[in-house]
């Protein structure tokens, strides 16, 4: 279930502006990115650069806060995703004096074995910090953990998502809300909006963004 009520075009426009999401205007598919399901992607988006600017980094604590504050307002726990996911929910639950743990994305191999890292107790309300969705594949699979471990996860929520309806429908299934502070619709808006991208180039990224599956492979 997809709560956002408002996605964040100051965000959007901060990600576009400093680098941070870049997007390939042409049909020539060889500049494109390649995703690991073979899809090949106009645009990248790499939110850990994001902890490098002070600015774009605070305005994404604060965004956090109240859409967790407003949406989740019975948190107990903070818990990142392994690995970019891991410094925004840190700085989140500092920000909110609240614990924090995070998910890696296999338990380690030596030592205690963990897969959950930091002290969790049974029960505890937890909102999953993220920073980018695609299929929401990964990000369910640290719900899960965290579920298996006992921790009662209240909801998900990402920097940035592609929108897509995988996603949607995954978290539909896993019966976990999520939210987002922008997604890929907004940004393209933004980068038109702002010169980013021409207008006669807005369509190239729209019919990719319309059926991204049908560009694997792409020569």
């Amino acid at each position: 279930m997809n709560l956002n009520p408002v996605l964040d075009k100051e965000l959007a426009f901060y990600l576009l502006e400093k680098g941070f999401v870049t997007l390939v205007t042409s049909e020539n598919g060889k500049s494109y990115y390649t995703w690991t399901s073979g899809i090949k992607s106009p645009i990248y988006c790499d939110n850990r650069k994001t902890l490098s600017h002070p600015k774009t980094r605070s305005h994404i604590k604060k965004l956090f806060k109240k859409m967790v504050t407003d949406l989740f307002p019975e948190v107990e726990v903070i818990a990142g995703v392994a690995t970019a996911g891991v410094p925004h929910g840190a700085i989140l639950a500092d920000f909110m004096d609240l614990p924090f743990v995070y998910v890696r994305d296999k338990a380690k191999a030596h030592g205690l074995e963990n897969l959950i890292e930091g002290t969790l107790e049974k029960g505890q309300k937890i909102v999953v910090i993220e920073d980018l969705l695609s299929t929401g594949g990964s990000s369910l699979k640290a719900v899960d953990a965290l579920r298996a471990a006992g921790g009662n996860v209240l909801g998900l929520g990402a920097i940035f998502t592609y929108a897509f309806q995988k996603a949607d429908d995954a978290f539909e299934k896993a019966n976990c809300p999520y939210f987002t502070l922008s997604d890929y619709p907004t940004l393209l808006g933004v980068a038109v909006e702002k010169g980013f991208v021409q207008p006669n180039q807005e369509q190239i990224l729209l019919n990719w963004y319309k059926k991204p599956e049908e560009w694997a492979g792409l020569n």
